[in-house]
């Protein structure tokens, strides 16, 4: 009798393993991660939308390269101001590396879609983390980010290539904006942003001088000497956002 029962046995657990692949495969979807500099990169920085000291730029290309993307069913939500690793229920990477341009990838209408990871669990992605890598090999080499574009004030033109070689993690929360993201269906689709707010770097002629983006930017005046190439420190500045929701930073 039990040499009947083996076969049995085996085929009902067979048939368990199928039924359960079935249904993790209908309770995934499809999470779409896309990078977006927003109108600051494929429009410039232009009036009134000045730098905070008063130049006009327009970029030619933003090159960023994005590594370890992974988004999170956190739970708790992620507190980006008390910073750390963040505990998730479940998590979805995107493999690979992936170089975008925030300009020329974007067209007319960003963001720019980076990539998509299938059969991801279903449920409320609410936060998200990257790291800004220095590329191996082709244009960006040894850098995390590179600008170029040109700047122009009371009749001076610069043409500028900025390189920074810093590497940096953001981990941010749910994404904050006109709609909420995130929130992935049976079989669905969703999708997550990384978001570069540029105006942390050059700051904002129309944003008070005390505030405390424009106390901490840069501007453009460090980089309007002429020299064609220069090394852009990111360091302290809060460029990554999820939407307008705010990001902690570990550097590298």
């Amino acid at each position: 009798m039990r040499m009947f029962q083996r076969p049995l046995f085996g085929a009902l657990i067979c048939c368990a393993i199928i039924l359960l692949t079935m249904s993790g495969q209908a309770r995934a979807g499809t999470l779409q991660f896309f990078a977006n500099g927003e109108e600051l990169a494929t429009e410039g920085f232009l009036a009134p939308k000045l730098t905070k000291d008063g130049w006009t730029l327009t970029f030619s290309h933003i090159f960023v390269n994005l590594a370890e993307i992974t988004a999170y069913q956190a739970d708790p939500p992620y507190d980006a101001h008390k910073g750390g690793p963040v505990s998730a229920k479940a998590q979805v990477a995107l493999e690979g590396t992936h170089v975008v341009d925030l300009v020329m990838d974007a067209g007319d209408e960003p963001p720019v879609l980076v990539g998509e990871a299938a059969n991801a669990p279903a449920g409320h992605y609410n936060a998200i983390s990257w790291k800004m890598a220095k590329a191996n090999g082709g244009p960006l080499a040894g850098y995390s980010m590179v600008l170029t574009g040109k700047a122009e004030k009371d009749g001076q033109v610069v043409n500028f290539q900025l390189y920074s070689g810093e590497e940096r993690t953001y981990r941010c929360g749910e994404f904050v904006g006109d709609e909420r993201k995130g929130f992935l269906e049976q079989g669905g689709l969703a999708d997550l942003e990384m978001t570069f707010h540029l105006d942390h770097v050059f700051g904002r002629a129309d944003k008070p001088a005390d505030d405390q983006m424009n106390v901490d930017a840069l501007g453009f005046a460090p980089f309007s000497d002429g020299a064609k190439k220069h090394d852009l420190k990111l360091k302290g500045l809060h460029i990554g956002h999820a939407g307008e929701g705010h990001c902690s930073v570990e550097w590298h």
